[in-house]
């Protein structure tokens, strides 16, 4: 059964970090690139970071420099590291794979939400 579940959210101050981390099951972990998305108040789910299953990353401009996402395919698992955050990044983070059609899934987990509080 696809799964996916993500941790690590919270309360934080501008300038504070945070790690996020994801575990999904193999039928969507395996093999596929594999993404980070947050969904701000009222907003629409937008694109993070990603990370091939050999490595290579992609992130959002407002967020590169700051965020490193990397996968550990032993386990299945995902992270975010946040660093700098800002008030601009709160919302609910999601992780799933990604391609061109990632806005058809039909498939994710509960999210995890990161506040950045002044």
């Amino acid at each position: 059964q696809a799964q996916l579940v993500e941790s690590g959210g919270g309360l934080v101050q501008p300038g504070g970090s945070l790690r996020l981390s994801c575990t999904a099951s193999g039928s969507i972990f395996r093999g596929n690139v594999m993404a980070w998305y947050r969904q701000g108040p009222g907003e629409v789910r937008e694109f993070v970071a990603s990370v091939s299953p050999r490595g290579a990353t992609t992130y959002t401009p407002a967020v590169k420099g700051r965020f490193t996402i990397a996968r550990d395919n032993s386990k299945n698992t995902v992270d975010l590291q946040m660093n700098r955050l800002k008030p601009e990044d709160t919302g609910d983070y999601y992780c799933n794979r990604f391609d061109l059609r990632w806005r058809e899934y039909s498939t994710w987990g509960q999210g995890t939400q990161v506040t950045v509080f002044s």
